[in-house]
């Protein structure tokens, strides 16, 4: 795949979202498996499996839900993390004291399954513009408290994260621009108050937005939904004035639209698609009798 590296956040990071969300799960304590059972008195073994096609993302994330209960859990991801899975097919295996891992199944497959059906459809979108140089792009649109995985699980399907937050990049959107009077006095004013290295992107909606994108020389150029036609001339224009400038497409990319928007040449494609229309991808835990 052409896309980024995915690279799971550490742990210190993770670490209080999770428990934040087995306390919800849990409340004031499992009343089935705490009434059913002596804490970490008995061992089980449990198997993870796929109950439909997709691509496997966040199984390093479920381990770590076990091991939050219980540090001596075993989680054994059999799925490597951006593989494609088939119904049927055993992706993880679990051993540890049962309580942990019937008070953990809940949440734990709750992520894996809901980052997975973004790699999902995420590599489905890249596998459409796989021979062409553009690269596809997440956006903003999250979860509130799942975007960094949201973000992760893009990233494992093949895509490319998009800022992550605010403070990543300056982007000057259409109510930026009204805010300022112009783009011309967007770029200036923030360009004046930036830190280096951070760069400057601007959303235009008309060839004429492009030419004051390019004259006030923003670093990248969003074509935000615009024709093809009128994108492939945005294309033509920007190589033309300014070959270093990057060109992201973005509004209304769709599977059946993605490959006409990559053949006008622009570097990126961006659509919030994967993380706001996947399906979560069907798995289920099944215990394994002793």
């Amino acid at each position: 795949m052409k896309g980024s590296v995915a690279v799971l956040p550490p742990f210190l990071v993770l670490d209080q979202l999770l428990q934040t969300w087995l306390v919800e799960d849990i409340g004031r304590g499992d009343r089935t498996t705490q009434s059913l059972l002596c804490q970490n008195a008995t061992i089980g073994q449990a198997q993870w499996i796929a109950k439909a096609p997709g691509i496997i993302a966040g199984l390093p994330i479920a381990a770590r839900v076990f091991q939050l209960l219980n540090d001596q859990v075993s989680f054994v991801a059999v799925s490597s993390e951006g593989a494609k899975c088939e119904p049927g097919q055993v992706v993880a295996k679990i051993n540890g004291s049962l309580d942990a891992l019937l008070m953990g199944e809940r949440v734990a497959l709750n992520l894996v399954m809901r980052l997975s059906g973004i790699a999902t459809l995420t590599n489905i979108y890249v596998e459409k513009i796989a021979d062409l140089p553009a690269r596809f792009v997440d956006t903003r649109k999250t979860t509130p408290g799942l975007r960094i995985l949201e973000k992760y699980a893009t990233a494992v399907g093949g895509g490319i994260n998009h800022r992550i937050g605010l403070d990543d990049a300056v982007m000057i959107k259409d109510n930026h621009i009204v805010a300022a009077g112009d783009i011309g006095e967007a770029i200036t004013q923030i360009r004046s108050r930036i830190p280096y290295p951070l760069t400057i992107e601007v959303e235009t909606e008309s060839l004429e937005q492009v030419h004051s994108a390019l004259e006030y020389q923003a670093d990248i150029i969003m074509l935000d939904n615009m024709t093809v036609d009128i994108m492939a001339e945005a294309v033509q224009l920007i190589r033309q004035m300014d070959s270093r400038v990057k060109i992201e497409a973005s509004g209304n990319v769709s599977l059946e639209t993605i490959r006409g928007v990559a053949e006008t040449g622009v570097d990126y494609i961006s659509s919030s698609a994967p993380i706001t229309q996947s399906r979560w991808l069907d798995l289920s835990m099944r215990m394994i009798p002793n």
